[in-house]
């Protein structure tokens, strides 16, 4: 594999949600979404985020991932520098086919695994056809 065969994907800035009084850069982080039959699952890459530094919240609608990144002393000076540290911001508006008190999140490795499990009346179910 050649270095021109490497995808770079630059992350992208979150805007639109107002002044920041602490000056950091916050992120979109990028997601994988899946569909099965019980539910849906949303993988989160947030390198340099950490549990403590997970916060999710659900409000009405609206549910909220945020990821803080904490940034360690630097004692070496770059050379050269590509990856910038900054914190994470994304929203999800979830349909009422998601059941918002079976909700379930793991962080592990700068990944984060929310598990949002269909509601009883999503959950497709199969009628037998009986005779007589």
């Amino acid at each position: 594999m050649a270095a021109d065969d490497i995808k770079k994907t630059d992350k992208r800035v979150a805007a639109g949600r107002g002044e920041s009084t602490r000056g950091s850069v916050q992120f979109i982080p990028q997601v994988d979404i899946y569909e099965g039959k019980s539910g849906i699952t949303v993988l989160t890459n947030m390198p340099g985020v950490d549990n403590d530094g997970v916060s999710i919240d659900l409000k009405e609608d609206q549910l909220t991932i945020n990821g803080k990144v904490l940034v360690s002393e630097e004692r070496e000076t770059f050379l050269h520098k590509e990856y910038e540290i900054g914190n994470y911001f994304r929203q999800f508006t979830l349909s009422e086919m998601i059941d918002r008190e079976k909700i379930t999140a793991r962080m592990a490795d700068g990944v984060l695994t929310l598990l949002l499990p269909k509601a009883e009346k999503a959950v497709p179910k199969r009628i037998e056809v009986t005779t007589g």
